[in-house]
């Protein structure tokens, strides 16, 4: 069953990591399954209280009539988000474990987010379905400063793989390391970092290095949110699956394989579909309760 812990309102808050199915990795996320007492600021509080990077409330959705529609919002321990990947997949399992495997909808600030519950090998995993997806250009400016910001040289990055800003909910900025090694060592200057994130309305930097055509290992800086990396971002995940097929980096269809979080100790996994008669991006992820 999923922890919960009751917090000083008395609402109820269950504990799940998303992105993985062990308690020891993925990107934790405080859920909670009615919200419908708590205004703004007790959610704020609530969400700097876990800790999390994000935190989910839900409320009934705008149908009364239908029992698996939900308005959705997201938390961090510094203000509201638009749209979070890892905290919609546990949200979606929690509700899965409730209700059964099947079909959810989520009414977001970015917009509606179908999530299908399954059962995998005995772990419920969910498969979220992005809001249309969209690419720009990244000024060369803004990647100067970002790469500064990094303690990058623009000599690392990959040539294959250019700037942009890629959106599936949220905006992010999306740079290529051109080694393993670069990825791996991150030590950035986090209020240089968090003044341009805010300046461009960004939610995370996608830092990427490329394995293989169709593997990609990831790391997310989220200054913005109060927290200097995320362990597995389902919608920068979503918003890289819409850069590898605007550039051509891979077929109409195809999956693709993100590792994150294992730079940091809390290996996640993410899956990227995309399919050639779907703008939208598919992004599944198990999830489990913690304690």
């Amino acid at each position: 069953m999923p922890t919960t812990k009751q917090n000083p309102k008395s609402t109820h808050v269950l504990h799940y990591t998303a992105f993985t199915t062990d308690p020891a990795g993925g990107n934790g996320a405080g859920v909670i399954l009615d919200a419908s007492s708590l205004d703004d600021a007790d959610m704020v509080a609530i969400a700097a209280e876990l800790g999390y990077s994000e935190s989910a409330f839900l409320t009934p959705g705008p149908d009364p009539a239908d029992d698996r529609s939900y308005t959705l919002r997201f938390f961090s321990p510094k203000a509201e988000v638009d749209f979070c990947g890892h905290a919609t997949v546990a949200a979606a399992v929690a509700l899965g474990e409730l209700h059964g495997e099947g079909d959810f909808g989520f009414h977001t600030s970015a917009g509606h987010v179908p999530v299908t519950v399954r059962a995998e090998d005995g772990v419920l995993k969910a498969t979220l379905t992005s809001v249309v997806p969209r690419l720009h250009d990244a000024a060369p400016a803004d990647v100067t400063e970002a790469l500064a910001a990094l303690g990058w040289h623009h000599s690392e990055l990959d040539g294959a793989l250019p700037p942009r800003i890629a959106f599936a909910g949220v905006r992010h900025l999306v740079l290529a390391a051109a080694t393993r090694e670069r990825l791996a060592d991150l030590d950035y200057d986090f209020d240089r970092l968090l003044r341009l994130m805010r300046r461009l309305d960004l939610t995370t930097v996608q830092l990427v290095w490329r394995e293989s055509p169709t593997v990609f290992h990831v790391r997310d800086p989220f200054p913005v949110g109060g927290v200097v990396e995320d362990a597995a971002t389902g919608a920068a995940a979503a918003a890289f699956g819409a850069y590898a097929r605007a550039l051509s980096l891979v077929p109409p269809t195809t999956r693709l394989t993100l590792h994150q979080g294992h730079d940091m100790g809390r290996p996640s996994l993410l899956e990227v579909d995309l399919q050639e008669n779907d703008p939208r991006i598919h992004v599944t992820g198990a999830a489990i309760p913690t304690h």
